[in-house]
């Protein structure tokens, strides 16, 4: 079992979980999911699976090992999501302070609800320009 695959999964069941690609299949099926829905099971999970099929089943004792790595990865999942979740707060805080909404809403609640009526139409190297004619 190589460490650089767990760490792909690691990586892809959080980036699935804060990009919304899971809250999107969950829309597409009509039907929770709620072991996807959780970074830090998905990620168990599928590690569990992967590192049981690569040593050669259940009844061996590489199958102990394949269990601490599967909880070792929820662990490192846990401190994934919270850097992805710290990295996406401060980008919103950074951009509410390079582009203040009409009416001071927050980024992040646009960002949540969906709902853009509060974003200027104009944003960017267009809007720029604009202010320095």
């Amino acid at each position: 079992m190589e460490l650089c695959d767990v760490i792909a999964i690691i990586f892809s069941s959080v980036a699935a979980n804060h990009l919304g690609l899971v809250a999107a299949a969950e829309r597409a099926v009509r039907h929770e999911l709620p072991i996807v829905n959780c970074p830090k099971c998905l990620s168990f999970w599928i590690v569990l699976i992967y590192g049981i099929y690569h040593c050669g089943g259940i009844a061996t004792w590489n199958t102990f090992s394949a269990f601490g790595l599967a909880f070792l990865s929820a662990w490192a999942a846990i401190w994934l999501e919270l850097i992805m979740g710290f990295i996406d707060q401060l980008y919103y805080s950074i951009y509410d302070k390079i582009y203040p909404t009409a009416n001071s809403t927050d980024a992040n609640a646009l960002s949540t609800t969906g709902d853009l009526s509060g974003m200027p139409e104009e944003t960017g190297f267009a809007k720029i320009t604009e202010q320095s004619e």
